[in-house]
């Protein structure tokens, strides 16, 4: 801590202030000068103290300063304590004064590159580990956070860094001693208890499409994950989330086809009670078979959920993707990615309330420009009248205003492209209806040709062409009601503000350094979310898959979303290439590739003492750890 003291006036004494009221008098005679008077009382005078507020301070936890005022009584020039006007000091906090930034602190480095060997991650607050995902070797690794504590951000400039060390790995199939178990999808830890999901193969040698397990693990300060027990749960289980208070663990079972499309699995939610830190031995599922033609709540479905799977029943149709918990735990609301649509449902009585269409992003609108073309050689950012994009969230969250839900989600977008079906094509191959207004600009290249579209919307009338050129995902975040209305979409903010900030870089695949290449397929593809509440203001994190980075925003006011910051660690002047397990050029030099999961840490629970960001980086198998703190 540092004070300073300021003089701020001298304050007169009576003698004098009277002495000048008295010469207000008329133009009469000079009068005979009076007797010398006693010399008065120096004034006292006012000082300030200003006191800078480390980091870490009670009531700031980013620092700031104390500003106290007062009379200099003993005429020392000190502001001493009992000086102090106690009813006039004032604290600035930092965070109400500056802008939030990240600091890049903690990363390791797997040296395994496009084997999805970093992926989801959760914080241990106890051990002070983080949990990966290392998802096709089926091991959950675990990083140790303990030595950030004596890291600043200001210290790190390296885009390498690697100065986190890998305790051990956990081997959930060794542990769980269950036949034809594949990737571990998820992670989720609450207090001591961790939960893995693992998606397990079907008896036919089908790898996903049998019912998975949750692995649950006793964790500790100091000794190793202790295996507690596998729940079967439903197919493909993709992302596991403990409600709040810790009382349930939520699951979404993904339930994809096979490659041939002849076996579709039905899409699920699964519910684990948890009782004094035990889980059940079984689960309870939750499906969507009241929601298939013919019985009764079919009607409810709206015709812009998109159901498109060959002779898929809606139930095997739908694909929960990812869940947020509500604050109050009353309800998990679950994406279906493909399908366009969240799920809203019920915890306190195990139903589905709801299945929210997300409806159409209008690229013709102002504000909703986008680069539809990989082969125009340039940022080419532009309205196109007559052309949408589904939103299909990957990642959501939630949190509340006024008492109020509001969900949080990553438009990353998604198309089924299997061996036995696809609903994939480029503008360029679709028959337009005659009246549409890109009849022309859908076939040249280095406009609408080369986006990519579903086949399975867009013929409004049912006529064999096409009324609507539907692409992918939304290139944006977005924040939705309860009841899935539209509050706020971040329009063209990723494209515009990458495309400034990286020039002909922007737009960049993930597995080469290529820019403008994934212009016609989903732009920068958000994915990866997380919200953070910082003193009086909730902070979301998007992560862009293909270009890299995290773009954050204000988001306190769902109405009155502002931007803040666009962070990216990747050096684009590298050239590299990953295609599965072959590789060439200096991937170990580019830094943090597809951000797949993040996990906000509150400063409260952080080895160093202030909010951190923690990202699972796919395809450059990478974990970073952001400080947050405000300039």
């Amino acid at each position: 801590m540092k004070t300073k003291i300021f003089p701020l006036t001298t304050l007169l004494p009576l003698t004098t202030v009277m002495s000048m009221m008295l010469l207000a008098g008329c133009n009469g005679d000079d009068g005979l000068n009076g007797v010398q008077g006693v010399d008065g009382t120096n004034g006292l005078s006012s000082l300030i103290s200003i006191t800078e507020l480390t980091a870490g301070n009670s009531q700031c936890p980013f620092g700031g300063q104390q500003i106290e005022t007062g009379i200099d009584v003993n005429i020392n020039g000190v502001l001493d304590t009992d000086e102090v006007l106690t009813g006039q000091t004032q604290i600035l906090c930092a965070e109400a004064q500056g802008q939030l930034q990240l600091g890049l602190i903690g990363r390791y480095e797997s040296g395994t590159f496009g084997q999805s060997a970093a992926e989801i991650v959760d914080f241990h607050q106890a051990s002070n580990s983080v949990y990966v995902v290392n998802a096709q070797s089926g091991m959950l690794d675990v990083l140790d956070l303990s030595s950030l504590a004596r890291v600043s951000s200001d210290d790190i400039t390296a885009i390498t860094l690697n100065n986190l060390t890998k305790t051990l790995s956990v081997n959930v199939a060794e542990d769980a001693e269950i036949n034809d178990l594949g990737s571990v999808n998820s992670v989720s830890i609450y207090g001591d208890l961790l939960a893995a999901a693992v998606e397990r193969a079907d008896s036919a040698g089908n790898a996903t499409q049998g019912n998975g397990i949750v692995a649950f693990y006793q964790l500790s300060a100091t000794a190793e994950p202790e295996f507690i027990k596998a729940v079967e749960v439903g197919a493909l289980p993709d992302n596991v989330v403990f409600t709040h208070d810790g009382a349930k663990l939520v699951i979404a079972n993904e339930g994809e086809p096979n490659s041939d499309y002849s076996v579709d699995p039905e899409g699920t939610i699964a519910l684990i009670e948890i009782t004094d830190g035990l889980p059940a031995d079984t689960a309870t599922l939750i499906d969507f078979n009241e929601f298939n033609l013919g019985e009764a709540r079919h009607n409810e479905l709206s015709n812009m959920i998109k159901i498109n799977g060959p002779n898929a029943s809606v139930s095997q149709d739908l694909e929960p993707e990812y869940i947020a918990v509500s604050k109050d735990n009353q309800f998990a609301y679950v994406s279906l990615q493909e399908n366009n649509a969240i799920a809203v449902i019920n915890l306190e009585n195990n139903t589905v309330e709801a299945i929210n269409a997300l409806g159409l992003k209008d690229y013709g609108k102002a504000g909703n420009e986008l680069d539809a073309s990989d082969k125009d050689d340039a940022i080419n950012i532009v309205n196109y009248a007559g052309v949408y994009g589904m939103y299909q969230p990957d990642t959501i969250a939630s949190y509340q205003w006024h008492g109020q839900d509001f969900i949080v989600t990553a438009n990353e977008g998604d198309a089924r492209d299997y061996d036995g079906f696809s609903e994939e094509a480029r503008a360029d191959d679709l028959i337009l209806d005659s009246s549409h207004p890109q009849i022309l600009a859908a076939q040249d290249k280095t406009q609408l040709g080369r986006i990519k579209v579903t086949t399975s919307m867009g013929d409004d009338d049912n006529d064999g062409d096409f009324d609507k050129i539907v692409s992918y995902g939304g290139r944006s975040f977005s924040i939705w009601s309860h009841a899935g209305q539209l509050v706020f979409d971040s329009g063209n903010d990723f494209e515009r503000i990458t495309a400034a900030v990286l020039g002909e870089n922007f737009n960049n695949h993930n597995e080469e350094s290529k820019g403008d290449s994934r212009s016609d397929d989903k732009g920068p593809e958000p994915e990866a979310l997380a919200i953070g509440r910082i003193g009086d203001k909730n902070y979301a994190f998007i992560g862009l898959e293909r270009t890299s980075g995290i773009m954050i925003y204000d988001i306190t006011n769902p109405f009155d979303v502002s931007f803040i910051d666009y962070v990216v660690n990747r050096d684009f002047d590298i050239d590299f290439e990953i295609d599965g397990e072959t590789m060439s050029g200096q991937p170990e030099l580019v830094g943090d590739l597809g951000p797949e999961g993040m996990k906000f840490i509150l400063a409260e629970d952080s080895p160093t003492g202030l909010p951190l960001l923690i990202i699972g980086n796919e395809v450059s198998g990478s974990t970073s750890v952001y400080q947050i703190s405000f300039n």
